[in-house]
C-alpha cells in the first residue's frame, strides 16, 4: 500500500454518469473509458485493482455482448482485477452470467452511489488480501526452512527452532495432531544438516502390519523365512549416511522396540536370519500424534526408547492456531490444483474467505489439501466459495434447538474428523468410529457428505 490514491476503472458510455461516478469516487484515482477500445486501453495503461463495467457498451449498447467481450479481455490480461458489472438490460440475469464468467460482484441500475461505493471498498480490501497472500507465498525458497508456506509466528519460530538443531547430529522427535506436515519438517531437517546429499527414508509405522515391520527395518537374510528368496537390506541400512524417518513411531509393538533401543545404543543392526552384525551410521526423525508420555505410564512405550529419540523436542501447533495460514495454505493449493488440473479457477468468494479463517481445521493442513483439490474439481464458477469448501454450515456456538440437532452437528464433525485422519479411506474411518461399512455409508448418505 502506498499513500497515492487507489486505481479505479469506470467502463461507462453514459456522460451524465461518467461525471457522477468520478466525482463520488475523489479518494480514488479514477480513470473514464467510454468503449472496449478505451477500457482495455487503460487497462494496459493503469493495471486499476477495480473494475466498475457497464455491460451495454457501444457498438451494441442496448445488449451485452460488447461488455461480455470486455470482461473476458479485461480477465485475460489482468486475471485478479476485480470487475463490478452493471447492466440496464435485464440486468440480474446478465449479472448472474457475468459472476459466473468471473466477474467479482455487480449492481444494478439506476446506480445507488452508497451502495456501489461499498462494493468498490470491498473489491480493494479482497484484492489487497490476495495480494499479500501471493507476496508471502511467493518468497524466496531460503525464506522459513526451504519454503515451507507460512505466515504463522507459532510455525515460523518451529521453522527457525528446525534450522538450528539441523547441524547438531541429535535425535529429533516431531510432535503434533495429524495433518500438521510432520513429514515436510522432517524432511526440512534432514535438508538442512550435513546429510542432505545422503538418502531420506521415511517408514509409516503404523502402516505396516506388526508381523512385517521388523523386516522392514532391519531388512533379512535369504532363506530366514517363507518367502524370503533373497536377501533383502532393511530401511535402516538404505538410510546409511542419511536421515530414517520413522513416522507414527508410537505404534512400533514392545518387543520390536528393544531392538530399535539397541540399534540406537550401539549403531550396528543385524538382519532376520542374520549372524552378522552391521554398523549404520544414520540420524533419526520420528514423529507421532500419539501421547508418548502417557503410552510410558501404560506401559505401552519404553522410558529408555523415548529419551534416545527425543533428544530434541519439536511441538507442532495445529492449523486452527495458525492464524493466516488457511488462506495463506488455499492461495498455493488452488494454484497447485488449478495447473494439475487443468482448472481455471481464479480464486474466491468472500464468504470462503471468512470460512477458511473460521473453520477449526480438526484435519490441519491435510484436510484443508483434500477439501482444496474436491472445490477445484467440482466448482461451477471461476471463484471457489465456501458451498464447494463444504464450510458453509452454520457455526458450532449457535444456539441448539433440540437433541436431534445437537446430534446431527456431532454426527458431522466426527465423520469429517475420521476421513481426514484416514485420508478418506472408507474402512479406515469406519473402524476409527466403530462403526461397520454399511453404517458409515448410511450416515454419509444421511448427511449428504460427499468423499
Amino acid at each position: 500500500m502506498t499513500d497515492k490514491p487507489r486505481k479505479l476503472l469506470v467502463v461507462e458510455d453514459d456522460e451524465g454518469l461518467q461525471r457522477q461516478l468520478k466525482w463520488s469516487y475523489e479518494d480514488y484515482e479514477v480513470i473514464i473509458a467510454g468503449d472496449r477500445t478505451a477500457a482495455i486501453d487503460a487497462l494496459r495503461q493503469h493495471e486499476p485493482a477495480v473494475v466498475t463495467l457497464d455491460l451495454g457498451l457501444p457498438p451494441d449498447p442496448d445488449g451485452t455482448s460488447e461488455g461480455f467481450a470486455t470482461l473476458e479481455e479485461i480477465q485475460r490480461l489482468k486475471p485478479d482485477t476485480k470487475i463490478i458489472v452493471a447492466s440496464g438490460h435485464g440486468a440480474r440475469e446478465s449479472a448472474l452470467r457475468a459472476i459466473a464468467s468471473g466477474a467479482y460482484d455487480f449492481y444494478q441500475k439506476p446506480v445507488d452511489i452508497d451502495e456501489l461505493g461499498m462494493i468498490v471498498r470491498r473489491a480493494f480490501h479482497l484484492y489487497d488480501l490476495e495480494r499479500e497472500n501471493d507476496r508471502l507465498a511467493e518468497r524466496p525458497s531460503d525464506g522459513v526452512l526451504g519454503g515451507m508456506i507460512t505466515a504463522a509466528p507459532a510455525m515460523t519460530k518451529v521453522a527457525r527452532m528446525i534450522e538450528r538443531v539441523a547441524g547438531a547430529d541429535v535425535s529429533v522427535m516431531l510432535l503434533g495432531a495429524s495433518g500438521t506436515g510432520k513429514e515436510l519438517l522432517a524432511r526440512g531437517v534432514h535438508d538442512t544438516s550435513g546429510r542432505a546429499k545422503k538418502p531420506f527414508i521415511a517408514i509409516n509405522c503404523a502402516a505396516i502390519p506388526e508381523n512385517l515391520l521388523e523386516a522392514e527395518l532391519f531388512g533379512y537374510e535369504k532363506g530366514a523365512f517363507t518367502g524370503a528368496i533373497k536377501t533383502t537390506e532393511g530401511k535402516i541400512e538404505l538410510a546409511e549416511g542419511g536421515t530414517l524417518f520413522l513416522d507414527e513411531v508410537g505404534d512400533i509393538p514392545l518387543p520390536l522396540q528393544v531392538k530399535l533401543l539397541r540399534f540406537l545404543q550401539e549403531r550396528v543392526i543385524e538382519r532376520i536370519g542374520g549372524r552378522k552384525p552391521i554398523p549404520v551410521d544414520v540420524r533419526i526423525v520420528c514423529a507421532t500424534h500419539q501421547d508418548l508420555e502417557t503410552m510410558i505410564a501404560d506401559q505401552r512405550f519404553r522410558e529408555d526408547l523415548y529419551y534416545r529419540l527425543a533428544e530434541i523436542v519439536v511441538r507442532i501447533p495445529p492449523l486452527a492456531e495458525r492464524h493466516g495460514d488457511p488462506t495463506l495454505l488455499a492461495h498455493h493449493f488452488l494454484k497447485k490444483f488449478g495447473r494439475d488440473l487443468n482448472r481455471n479457477v481464479k480464486g474466491f468468494t468472500p464468504d470462503a474467505l471468512a470460512a477458511l479463517n473460521a473453520w477449526h481445521w480438526p484435519g490441519n493442513v491435510r484436510e484443508l489439501e483434500n477439501r482444496m483439490k474436491r472445490a477445484v474439481i467440482m466448482t461451477e464458477g471461476s471463484r471457489i466459495s465456501a458451498a464447494d469448501l463444504d464450510l458453509d454450515d452454520k457455526p458450532e456456538d449457535a444456539e441448539l434447538l433440540n437433541l436431534k440437532t445437537a446430534r446431527e452437528i456431532a454426527d458431522r464433525k466426527a465423520i469429517r474428523l475420521a476421513l481426514a485422519r484416514t485420508e478418506n479411506n472408507i474402512s479406515n474411518a469406519a473402524k476409527l468410529l466403530g462403526v461397520s461399512r454399511p453404517t458409515f455409508y448410511d450416515l454419509l448418505k444421511q448427511y449428504n457428505i460427499d468423499v
